[in-house]
């Protein structure tokens, strides 16, 4: 009996389903216990649910908007270059340009750049700051590929190739053309770009350093008769202890009358008077041919030119673009100057 009890019993639990179905609670507890198990997977869910985060949009970079960026600040002393970018200039007007209806769409364009130091007021103060400028020169044909160097401090003005103070012409590629080949592309927009680094200044004698603090993107207008080619003005660095700095105008000054004004006033030893008069007069001589050397070097140049350069030169345009206002940087609109430099003289207009 025990065994068939026990071959009964093993066949009751293969059987499984049969088993678990006799033995299912009641319909109330059942009920019961599927309302705990919903209410423990509902707690379980809440716990891994990850709250919904907002979307977060950056505004895409225009096509042109590092254009000023990337044309080199000619002149700015290295020392003071980080200070130009220390406010977020808005050069939106310089994009506008070559949008169409802009004074530079569809134009061959040439650009460099230059600081301007002036007193502007900002967040409750003034003080000088270091304005970027970039110049747009609307030509055919690079308006230049030499650089001028002067300063006060010099005693000659030097016009050396661009590539010896390691500058040229070089495309823009904008950003939006940055991933294709560069040399499928025609660019229209050409920048001034110089290659020395900063890092490698510290190898480099003091003179050669400050050659780049005096550079002026040069320009030779054949077609304008230069000021300087008629000037009466020469600058005197007469060789004493202590050097003595002057101007002197042929027409309206005398030799001997200026140095009796520097003796007078203790500029200049007496002892060097007729030293110092030789001094002025081998000056004025340099002076004088200089300018006749000028103006014949210009009807030379303008007698072999051909007729496409002459109508490049008599149609090149200069733009100047300063920053437009905006709450990120100084207001610069009362300090606008419609002069670039000394070479290229005034904009035909600025912006």
């Amino acid at each position: 009996m025990r065994k068939g009890t026990k071959r009964k019993a093993k066949e009751v639990v293969g059987k499984g389903k049969a088993k678990v179905e006799e033995e299912k609670p009641t319909t109330e507890e059942q009920a019961k216990n599927n309302d705990k198990v919903v209410v423990k997977r509902q707690a379980k869910r809440a716990k891994i649910v990850k709250p919904e985060t907002e979307t977060e949009y950056f505004p895409d970079k225009r096509n042109l908007e590092d254009l000023w960026q990337e044309v080199f600040p000619v002149g700015t002393e290295w020392d003071q270059i980080d200070m130009v970018y220390q406010y977020k200039w808005n050069f939106s007007n310089l994009e506008d340009a070559f949008e169409e209806g802009g004074e530079l769409h569809g134009q061959k364009v040439y650009l460099f750049g230059c600081t301007e130091p002036q007193l502007v007021f900002f967040q409750g103060q003034s003080k000088v700051t270091c304005i970027p400028v970039v110049v747009a020169v609307v030509s055919p044909f690079p308006p230049s590929d030499k650089i001028g160097i002067n300063s006060v401090q010099r005693e000659a003005e030097e016009i050396l190739p661009m590539k010896q103070m390691k500058m040229d012409w070089v495309p823009y590629i904008p950003l939006e053309k940055r991933e294709s080949q560069v040399e499928r592309l025609k660019s229209q927009i050409f920048i001034l770009r110089c290659t020395q680094r900063r890092a490698g200044l510290k190898h480099l004698k003091l003179e050669r350093v400050k050659k780049f603090e005096y550079c002026l993107p040069y320009f030779y207008q054949p077609f304008a008769e230069d000021e300087f080619e008629q000037s009466t003005i020469v600058q005197i660095l007469f060789p004493s202890e202590p050097p003595v700095f002057c101007e002197f105008d042929w027409e309206f000054d005398e030799p001997e009358e200026m140095a009796d004004k520097l003796i007078e006033s203790e500029e200049l030893p007496a002892d060097k008077k007729d030293e110092f008069v030789e001094f002025v007069k081998e000056k004025v001589k340099e002076g004088k041919r200089s300018n006749r050397e000028a103006r014949e070097a210009r009807k030379k140049a303008i007698q072999e030119m051909s007729e496409e350069a002459k109508a490049a030169f008599q149609s090149m345009k200069f733009y100047k673009y300063y920053p437009v206002t905006s709450p990120d940087a100084p207001d610069v609109s009362q300090v606008k100057s419609p002069f670039i430099n000394r070479y290229y003289g005034k904009a035909h207009k600025v912006f």
